[in-house]
């Protein structure tokens, strides 16, 4: 005879992902000539339900390096830029309080393009986010009845069981 067993585990209830591309601006302390570089590091972030979304709140430094001077002396703008991004997952259970939100990076923030407006730089930077959301549920495996017998160690041959004793020195296990 089958019987069923039903099984509470944590599993990933809810997801969903997000493609951002935003415009920024920075105010440089000169006019810039050229732009030679830009960076974004050091980003963290961290997210939390708000019904069925997650805000993910988040930041990350950018490094504007810029030519100014018809491109005879150069200088780097350092910002960091705060962010607030409502993400809607797909959920096949209801979420609670209780369950846990995972926030991964799938791309990381990147400037991907940059231009002079006056003594501004104008700059876009993409990232891609992606959410798991972690919560109990509960599975139901089926099960057979007809256990296997345990073996008796007392129907053990004494044979076997007087060469077992001589096999096994105990002093070498101290």
């Amino acid at each position: 005879m089958s019987t069923y067993k039903e099984i509470v585990t944590k599993t990933v209830i809810g997801k969903g992902k997000k493609y951002f591309n935003n415009k920024y601006s920075l105010e440089a302390k000169d006019t810039p000539t050229t732009i030679l570089g830009c960076w974004v590091i050091n980003h963290k972030f961290n997210g939390e339900l708000n019904n069925n979304d997650v805000m993910v709140n988040g930041s990350f430094d950018v490094n504007i390096w810029y030519s100014y001077d018809n491109n005879t002396k150069t200088n780097v703008i350092n910002d960091t830029i705060n962010y607030n991004d409502l993400i809607n997952i797909k959920s096949r259970l209801n979420t609670s309080k209780d369950s846990e939100i995972v926030v991964k990076a799938l791309k990381q923030p990147e400037c991907i393009n940059a231009s002079i407006n006056g003594n501004k730089i104008d700059f876009d930077i993409e990232k891609e986010l992606g959410i798991e959301v972690v919560g109990d549920d509960k599975i139901k495996i089926l099960t057979e009845d007809n256990d296997e017998e345990w073996m008796n160690l007392n129907d053990l041959d004494e044979k076997v069981s007087e060469e077992i004793d001589k096999e096994v020195n105990e002093n070498n296990y101290k």
